[in-house]
């Protein structure tokens, strides 16, 4: 990292002399690795690594950024220039200089939390390691369509600026998940995933994988992909719901923690990913959620997707309350959104690689937990449904209300599960939904589940964000398409 920090520096130096108030320069490069089993067969293996430095400038209040692939002290200043002219041309027509909350400066070295770097086991163990659980889904004769995914990433920078940090992080992220079920037709498919939807990301090494009992659950959801083939559909009623963590996972991501990003409050996504219902106005007065609920952003947390020691501004990672007993707290912010609600930065800046500005971002967003059981939870509700697995989701543009659909639900007859229904949906208003929580499962129910593929910003950018979160029970919830 000598040599690359040297360029780095090279970057800040030059937009120093030509005039900036405030420059950064981050090096990035990330190592990915996919490889996918499917009906028996392996798939194409995917396998890249990219590199390259991005530089930030602010000049006369306004920002410029300009990335680069070359790494040399020439490009990097290079890079700097190009950033400068950027920024002058951005002031143009920029109506407010841009404002920054202080930050510290840190000299640091992270490491994330791993047992076993990915990237140190042959390719043939993992193609075997897919290959074995192919087998064992293609025990049930009943079974016709099965698939199996194994994703690895390690990205490793350095982050230098003119407020003189120098921060190298290295992070490794592991995902592995497996779908199977019966396809009656192109249309007409009963299906049955784990971990979760799209399979289960952490901030882990390679020993993720041992996490997972897929023996047991490949039996399980075998059995429940035919149970749903001759399944009535779920009945539409207003009901009690109990909601299986993972579940919880994505719902707290599109409408917790989108609405809660303070660039898209102050309208900077009006024109891609949408608005906000939770304004500034309603900061620390907002009842979004019921009073046992709160919810925390944490990049401190040693598993979680969106964990890290600083973000790409170089803000030191930290927790944050977001909503406290139901309160709107605070949100996920940058230095210069933070700035204009007079609150210190959330430590939310991320961006996707090198080539891309950093923008405002999950984190980790956090559901703290309650004290039920999974078992109690559905004993608690009574009479209603129990409800697993995300397959679908249509937030509206402001994120004040919602559609979910899900793998499978069960009826709860009594406290105990019952009929199998297919094509279980769910729908409501943001704040009355989390107002309707009548009790979060307890410490030994919470995962934080991960989210490898959240879209934002113009041009694109993929981010990935980790979600803990626990089984919950609301009331009075709208079921099925009435």
């Amino acid at each position: 990292m000598a040599n690359i920090e040297k360029i780095a520096q090279a970057a800040i130096k030059k937009a120093q002399s030509l005039g900036a108030s405030y420059a950064d320069c981050r090096f990035v490069e990330t190592r990915s690795e996919s490889l996918g089993y499917s009906d028996g067969a392996p798939e194409a293996v995917s396998s890249t690594v990219d590199a390259g430095l991005g530089v930030r400038v602010m000049a006369d209040g306004a920002w410029g950024f300009f990335g680069s692939s070359q790494l040399s002290e020439k490009e990097a200043e290079r890079a700097a220039r190009m950033a400068i002219d950027i920024a002058r041309a951005s002031n143009l027509v920029n109506k407010t200089p841009v404002e920054l909350a202080p930050v510290q400066a840190y000299k640091d070295d992270y490491k994330s939390i791993f047992k076993i770097d990915p990237f140190t086991i042959p390719l043939a163990q993992k193609l075997d390691y897919l290959a074995n659980l192919d087998r064992l889904m293609a025990q049930n004769s009943q079974i016709s369509t099965r698939s199996a995914s194994l994703d690895f990433r390690k990205t490793e920078s350095l982050f230098v600026s003119t407020i003189g940090s120098s921060i190298h992080q290295t992070i490794i992220h592991s995902g592995v998940g497996i779908e199977l079920g019966i396809a009656k037709s192109r249309r007409e498919r009963f299906m049955r995933s784990f971990p979760q939807n799209g399979g289960q990301y952490e901030s882990k090494g390679y020993e993720l994988l041992d996490e997972f009992d897929f023996v047991s659950a490949i039996t399980r959801l075998a059995e429940e992909a035919i149970a749903l083939s001759s399944a009535p559909d779920c009945p539409a009623v207003t009901a009690n719901v109990v909601l299986e963590s993972s579940i919880v996972g994505l719902v707290i991501h599109e409408i917790v923690g989108h609405p809660l990003e303070l660039d898209r409050v102050f309208g900077a996504e009006r024109s891609f990913s949408g608005t906000s219902f939770a304004t500034t106005d309603q900061l620390d007065k907002l009842h979004y959620a019921a009073a046992i609920v709160s919810f925390i952003s944490d990049a401190t947390h040693p598993y979680g997707l969106g964990s890290f020691g600083y973000d790409d501004e170089g803000v030191k990672a930290h927790k944050v309350d977001l909503i406290r007993d139901g309160i709107l707290t605070d949100y996920l912010s940058s230095r210069e959104t933070a700035v204009r609600i007079r609150r210190a930065p959330s430590g939310a800046m991320r961006a996707d690689g090198w080539g891309n500005i950093p923008l405002v971002r999950m984190t980790n967003t956090n559901l703290l937990p309650g004290d039920k059981t999974l078992n109690e939870l559905i004993a608690a509700a009574g009479d209603g449904l129990y409800m697993s697995t995300i397959s679908s989701w249509s937030p509206s543009d402001d994120r004040s209300s919602f559609e979910f659909g899900c793998e499978i639900a069960w009826e709860i007859k009594g406290g105990k599960l019952g009929q199998v229904y297919k094509n279980p949906t769910f729908s409501g208003r943001t704040v009355e939904f989390w107002n309707s929580v009548a009790a979060i499962g307890n410490e030994g129910t919470f995962r934080i589940w991960g989210t490898p593929n959240c879209g934002k910003g113009q041009p694109g950018q993929n981010a990935r964000t980790g979600q803990g979160a626990c089984p919950i029970l609301v009331t009075n919830l709208k079921v099925g398409r009435s």
